[in-house]
Protein backbone atom coordinates (compact mmCIF):
# COMPACT_ATOMS: atom_id res chain seq x y z
CA UNK A 1 0.00 0.00 0.00
CA UNK A 2 2.73 2.59 0.75
CA UNK A 3 4.42 1.97 -2.60
CA UNK A 4 3.77 4.24 -5.59
CA UNK A 5 1.38 2.78 -8.15
CA UNK A 6 4.10 1.91 -10.67
CA UNK A 7 5.81 -0.28 -8.06
CA UNK A 8 2.54 -1.83 -6.89
CA UNK A 9 1.63 -2.64 -10.50
CA UNK A 10 4.96 -4.43 -10.97
CA UNK A 11 4.51 -6.45 -7.78
CA UNK A 12 0.91 -7.39 -8.61
CA UNK A 13 1.98 -8.55 -12.05
CA UNK A 14 4.96 -10.57 -10.86
CA UNK A 15 3.54 -12.04 -7.67
CA UNK A 16 -0.16 -12.42 -8.48
CA UNK A 17 0.08 -12.87 -12.24
CA UNK A 18 -2.31 -9.98 -12.90
CA UNK A 19 -2.39 -8.36 -16.35
CA UNK A 20 -2.18 -4.62 -15.73
CA UNK A 21 -1.63 -2.20 -18.60
CA UNK A 22 0.97 0.50 -18.00
CA UNK A 23 -1.80 3.10 -18.35
CA UNK A 24 -4.22 1.38 -15.96
CA UNK A 25 -4.52 2.31 -12.29
CA UNK A 26 -5.78 1.05 -8.92
CA UNK A 27 -6.28 3.51 -6.06
CA UNK A 28 -6.04 2.74 -2.35
CA UNK A 29 -8.33 -0.29 -2.49
CA UNK A 30 -8.44 -3.98 -1.58
CA UNK A 31 -8.45 -5.80 -4.95
CA UNK A 32 -7.70 -9.53 -4.68
CA UNK A 33 -9.54 -11.70 -7.22
CA UNK A 34 -7.95 -14.89 -8.57
CA UNK A 35 -7.50 -13.16 -11.92
CA UNK A 36 -7.32 -9.46 -12.76
CA UNK A 37 -7.09 -7.81 -16.18
CA UNK A 38 -6.98 -4.03 -16.54
CA UNK A 39 -6.71 -2.83 -20.12
CA UNK A 40 -5.39 0.55 -21.25
CA UNK A 41 -6.98 3.44 -19.37
CA UNK A 42 -8.96 1.18 -17.01
CA UNK A 43 -9.11 2.29 -13.39
CA UNK A 44 -10.34 1.29 -9.93
CA UNK A 45 -10.88 4.13 -7.46
CA UNK A 46 -10.17 4.46 -3.75
CA UNK A 47 -11.65 2.36 -0.92
CA UNK A 48 -13.20 -0.22 -3.24
CA UNK A 49 -13.20 -3.93 -2.34
CA UNK A 50 -12.99 -6.73 -4.94
CA UNK A 51 -12.62 -10.17 -3.39
CA UNK A 52 -13.75 -13.79 -3.75
CA UNK A 53 -13.96 -13.70 -7.56
CA UNK A 54 -12.52 -15.88 -10.29
CA UNK A 55 -11.94 -12.87 -12.53
CA UNK A 56 -12.22 -9.09 -12.66
CA UNK A 57 -11.74 -7.71 -16.18
CA UNK A 58 -11.98 -4.00 -16.95
CA UNK A 59 -11.67 -3.30 -20.64
CA UNK A 60 -10.29 -0.17 -22.29
CA UNK A 61 -11.09 3.02 -20.31
CA UNK A 62 -13.56 1.28 -17.98
CA UNK A 63 -13.93 2.94 -14.57
CA UNK A 64 -14.88 1.29 -11.27
CA UNK A 65 -15.26 4.22 -8.90
CA UNK A 66 -14.75 4.82 -5.18
CA UNK A 67 -16.29 2.95 -2.24
CA UNK A 68 -17.76 0.06 -4.21
CA UNK A 69 -18.10 -3.48 -2.83
CA UNK A 70 -17.65 -6.22 -5.43
CA UNK A 71 -17.63 -9.78 -4.09
CA UNK A 72 -18.19 -13.30 -5.37
CA UNK A 73 -17.99 -17.00 -4.61
CA UNK A 74 -15.24 -18.64 -6.67
CA UNK A 75 -16.01 -21.75 -8.70
CA UNK A 76 -12.96 -23.42 -7.15
CA UNK A 77 -14.40 -23.23 -3.62
CA UNK A 78 -14.65 -26.63 -1.87
CA UNK A 79 -18.00 -25.62 -0.37
CA UNK A 80 -21.10 -27.59 -1.34
CA UNK A 81 -22.82 -24.32 -2.23
CA UNK A 82 -23.58 -23.97 -5.96
CA UNK A 83 -21.94 -27.34 -6.69
CA UNK A 84 -24.93 -28.25 -8.87
CA UNK A 85 -24.06 -25.32 -11.20
CA UNK A 86 -20.94 -26.68 -12.87
CA UNK A 87 -20.74 -23.86 -15.45
CA UNK A 88 -21.00 -21.02 -12.94
CA UNK A 89 -18.17 -18.45 -13.04
CA UNK A 90 -17.71 -15.72 -10.47
CA UNK A 91 -16.68 -12.93 -12.84
CA UNK A 92 -17.07 -9.18 -13.10
CA UNK A 93 -16.52 -7.80 -16.60
CA UNK A 94 -16.80 -4.14 -17.60
CA UNK A 95 -16.86 -3.21 -21.27
CA UNK A 96 -15.00 -0.41 -23.02
CA UNK A 97 -15.68 3.10 -21.64
CA UNK A 98 -18.18 1.72 -19.11
CA UNK A 99 -18.46 3.09 -15.57
CA UNK A 100 -19.70 2.20 -12.10
CA UNK A 101 -19.82 5.40 -10.06
CA UNK A 102 -19.57 4.93 -6.27
CA UNK A 103 -21.11 3.24 -3.23
CA UNK A 104 -22.67 0.33 -5.10
CA UNK A 105 -22.92 -3.32 -4.04
CA UNK A 106 -22.21 -5.93 -6.72
CA UNK A 107 -22.56 -9.64 -5.96
CA UNK A 108 -20.80 -11.73 -8.59
CA UNK A 109 -21.63 -15.21 -7.34
CA UNK A 110 -22.46 -15.72 -11.02
CA UNK A 111 -21.09 -13.51 -13.78
CA UNK A 112 -21.96 -9.82 -13.97
CA UNK A 113 -21.28 -8.15 -17.33
CA UNK A 114 -21.60 -4.44 -18.05
CA UNK A 115 -21.55 -3.55 -21.74
CA UNK A 116 -19.53 -0.97 -23.64
CA UNK A 117 -20.33 2.68 -22.82
CA UNK A 118 -22.82 1.75 -20.07
CA UNK A 119 -23.04 3.53 -16.72
CA UNK A 120 -24.25 2.33 -13.32
CA UNK A 121 -24.96 5.82 -12.02
CA UNK A 122 -25.81 7.51 -8.74
CA UNK A 123 -25.47 5.67 -5.43
CA UNK A 124 -26.55 2.50 -3.57
CA UNK A 125 -27.58 0.28 -6.48
CA UNK A 126 -27.39 -3.46 -5.84
CA UNK A 127 -26.62 -6.23 -8.30
CA UNK A 128 -27.40 -9.54 -6.57
CA UNK A 129 -26.71 -12.63 -8.66
CA UNK A 130 -27.61 -15.31 -6.09
CA UNK A 131 -30.62 -16.24 -3.97
CA UNK A 132 -32.40 -19.23 -2.43
CA UNK A 133 -34.00 -21.68 -4.87
CA UNK A 134 -37.24 -22.45 -3.03
CA UNK A 135 -38.14 -25.45 -5.20
CA UNK A 136 -34.95 -27.34 -4.33
CA UNK A 137 -34.18 -25.59 -1.01
CA UNK A 138 -30.65 -24.65 -1.99
CA UNK A 139 -28.61 -21.64 -3.02
CA UNK A 140 -28.77 -20.78 -6.71
CA UNK A 141 -27.12 -18.15 -8.89
CA UNK A 142 -27.73 -16.67 -12.32
CA UNK A 143 -25.85 -14.25 -14.58
CA UNK A 144 -26.60 -10.54 -14.91
CA UNK A 145 -26.09 -8.71 -18.20
CA UNK A 146 -26.31 -4.95 -18.65
CA UNK A 147 -26.11 -4.27 -22.37
CA UNK A 148 -24.12 -1.67 -24.29
CA UNK A 149 -24.94 2.05 -24.02
CA UNK A 150 -27.22 1.50 -21.00
CA UNK A 151 -27.89 3.81 -18.07
CA UNK A 152 -28.80 2.38 -14.66
CA UNK A 153 -30.43 4.95 -12.38
CA UNK A 154 -29.60 5.45 -8.72
CA UNK A 155 -30.69 3.02 -5.97
CA UNK A 156 -31.80 0.26 -8.35
CA UNK A 157 -31.81 -3.50 -7.72
CA UNK A 158 -30.82 -6.02 -10.38
CA UNK A 159 -31.26 -9.74 -9.68
CA UNK A 160 -29.70 -12.88 -11.15
CA UNK A 161 -30.95 -14.23 -14.50
CA UNK A 162 -31.82 -10.73 -15.68
CA UNK A 163 -30.78 -8.62 -18.64
CA UNK A 164 -31.10 -4.95 -19.56
CA UNK A 165 -31.02 -4.70 -23.37
CA UNK A 166 -28.59 -2.53 -25.32
CA UNK A 167 -29.43 1.19 -25.57
CA UNK A 168 -31.77 1.12 -22.58
CA UNK A 169 -32.37 2.98 -19.32
CA UNK A 170 -33.31 1.49 -15.97
CA UNK A 171 -35.14 4.13 -13.96
CA UNK A 172 -34.09 5.12 -10.44
CA UNK A 173 -35.26 2.79 -7.64
CA UNK A 174 -36.35 0.10 -10.11
CA UNK A 175 -36.17 -3.69 -9.75
CA UNK A 176 -34.90 -5.65 -12.75
CA UNK A 177 -35.63 -9.34 -12.21
CA UNK A 178 -35.84 -10.99 -15.64
CA UNK A 179 -34.51 -10.90 -19.19
CA UNK A 180 -35.78 -8.04 -21.34
CA UNK A 181 -35.03 -7.88 -25.06
CA UNK A 182 -36.37 -4.62 -26.52
CA UNK A 183 -33.62 -2.00 -27.00
CA UNK A 184 -34.18 1.77 -26.88
CA UNK A 185 -36.65 1.61 -24.01
CA UNK A 186 -36.98 3.08 -20.53
CA UNK A 187 -37.59 0.28 -18.04
CA UNK A 188 -38.88 1.35 -14.65
CA UNK A 189 -40.91 0.25 -11.65
CA UNK A 190 -41.04 -2.65 -9.20
CA UNK A 191 -40.74 -4.92 -11.05
CA UNK A 192 -39.31 -3.01 -14.01
CA UNK A 193 -41.26 -3.01 -17.27
CA UNK A 194 -40.92 -1.06 -20.52
CA UNK A 195 -42.41 2.39 -19.95
CA UNK A 196 -41.63 4.24 -23.15
CA UNK A 197 -39.54 4.05 -26.29
CA UNK A 198 -36.39 6.16 -26.48
CA UNK A 199 -35.05 8.07 -29.48
CA UNK A 200 -32.33 6.16 -31.28
CA UNK A 201 -30.70 9.47 -32.24
CA UNK A 202 -30.08 10.46 -28.59
CA UNK A 203 -26.48 11.59 -28.20
CA UNK A 204 -25.95 9.31 -25.19
CA UNK A 205 -26.44 6.31 -27.50
CA UNK A 206 -24.00 7.57 -30.12
CA UNK A 207 -21.13 8.96 -28.02
CA UNK A 208 -17.56 7.76 -28.65
CA UNK A 209 -16.17 8.40 -25.15
CA UNK A 210 -17.53 7.07 -21.91
CA UNK A 211 -17.32 10.13 -19.67
CA UNK A 212 -20.39 12.40 -19.78
CA UNK A 213 -19.47 16.00 -18.90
Amino acid sequence: MPLPWSSRRWVLGRVCGYQLHAKSRIGLSWVAPAGLVLEEGASIGHFTVCKGLDLVHLKENARLGHLNWVTGFPASSPSILFRHQADRRSEFVMGRHSAVTQRHLIDCTDSVTIGDFSVVAGYRSQIVSHSVDLQYSRQGAGPVVIGAYCFVGTDSVILGDSRLPDFSVLGAKSLLHKVHTEPYHLYAGVPARPIKQLQQSSKYFTRTVGFVD
